[in-house]
């Protein structure tokens, strides 16, 4: 992606509050982790044209960068919209590979038509560490599908997601990352030097930045 699209990208997001920065006021992580950042990009769905865009450019990218895709799969839950919403652009199969397998019925993993040897791209909304993005793969590669590469909205860009997608052997494209949106944040005077330094060292060492400072 061209930064000037990664911009245009970030400041949609902020545009619709998908994107939080709280230097000051940290958020609190399902992992425990302290964060000056929150991202929801399921918030893009409630706006039509914002949500035609980020549809758009992800098939951009799908289109130019995964030609051999044969099918796409979402993962649960910020990935299945979108992800469905790509497919049907592109008239490609589409699956879904849930957070754990269902407890009743046939017991499924992945939900959907998946055929072994398929090249699958992955979809999803954000990109954290890559733990939850890479159990998805390993699902698909399990039922069978060959997964060729994923794509997101947006990615923290941490070093241990991009050690991780390296070690599982997946290419992956985001529309826009954190260094994007902060660069952005700070044309626009949204954060102050302070805070910017607050908001690079996170990135740096999330697990174990605690509370910002005092700005």
């Amino acid at each position: 992606m061209s930064k000037i699209s990664e911009k245009q990208i970030a400041e949609k997001l902020l545009q619709i509050q998908a994107v939080k920065l709280r230097p000051s006021e940290p958020f609190t992580w399902a992992s425990g982790w302290k964060s000056p950042i929150y991202c929801d990009n399921r918030k893009i769905l409630s706006y039509p044209y914002v949500r035609d865009y980020v549809k758009s450019e992800l098939c951009n990218v799908v289109f130019e960068t995964f030609a051999d895709a044969a099918v796409l799969a979402g993962v649960a839950t910020g990935g299945i919209p979108l992800g469905a919403l790509v497919a049907d652009q592109l008239k490609l199969p589409f699956i879904y590979v849930r957070a754990k397998a269902k407890e009743h019925g046939m017991g499924n993993l992945i939900e959907g038509v998946l055929q072994p040897g398929q090249p699958v791209v992955v979809v999803e909304d954000l990109i954290s560490t890559g733990k939850s993005s890479l159990e998805a793969v390993n699902a698909i590669r399990a039922a069978g599908g060959e997964v060729i590469g994923m794509v997101s909205v947006f990615n923290y860009g941490f070093d241990v997601a991009v050690k991780a997608f390296e070690a599982a052997k997946v290419p992956f494209y985001s529309l826009s990352n954190y260094s994007a949106l902060i660069e952005l944040a700070v044309e626009k005077g949204l954060v102050s030097p302070e805070e910017q330094a607050t908001l690079e060292a996170w990135r740096s060492a999330p697990d174990k930045w605690n509370a910002a400072p005092a700005v």
